[in-house]
């Protein structure tokens, strides 16, 4: 492999350091969650649905992976609340584990179902699924923990 085709590949960027640096605080959540529609909320579970956008594609023209974690980080933190948990924030990711089954692509009708498995006093363990709404066919599952900040007892 040679080394200088990795470094330019790293430092090609898109645009301008300019144009990076003008982009809004917190933008990467509007460009993932766009999409994005709440069919089912329920305690401990969510159910979303999005049509896959163009701009969330990788070079194959299929979801592209730090799309899909970003997601599990989005909607599985967003289950958080729905058991109960009462503090400011949903915490902080101290894991987040995906494993990619297969490829979805632009346009494609996917199903994202988040599921609390345990919410603790400091740590909440959450599942997420995503699935082809047209054949049910799960194409990543993703794990998220979380620490929690605990509630003051002032």
């Amino acid at each position: 492999m040679e080394l200088e085709a990795v470094k330019r590949y790293l430092e090609k960027g898109v645009g301008t350091s300019s144009e990076i640096d003008g982009l809004p605080s917190r933008f990467l959540e509007p460009l993932i969650m766009n999409s994005l529609k709440v069919d089912l909320i329920e305690p401990g579970r969510i159910i979303c649905s999005m049509k896959i956008p163009q701009r969330l594609l990788n070079a194959g023209n299929s979801l592209h992976g730090g799309a899909t974690a970003a997601l599990v980080d989005v909607v599985g933190s967003a289950v958080i609340p729905t058991v109960g948990h009462s503090g400011s924030t949903t915490g902080v990711s101290v894991e987040i584990n995906v494993s990619y089954l297969d490829a979805a692509y632009v346009d494609e009708e996917i199903e994202i179902e988040a599921r609390a498995l345990r919410v603790g006093k400091a740590v909440a363990v959450i599942s997420v699924e995503f699935k082809k709404k047209k054949t049910g066919k799960i194409f990543a599952q993703g794990r998220h923990t979380k620490f929690l900040p605990l509630s003051s007892k002032m």
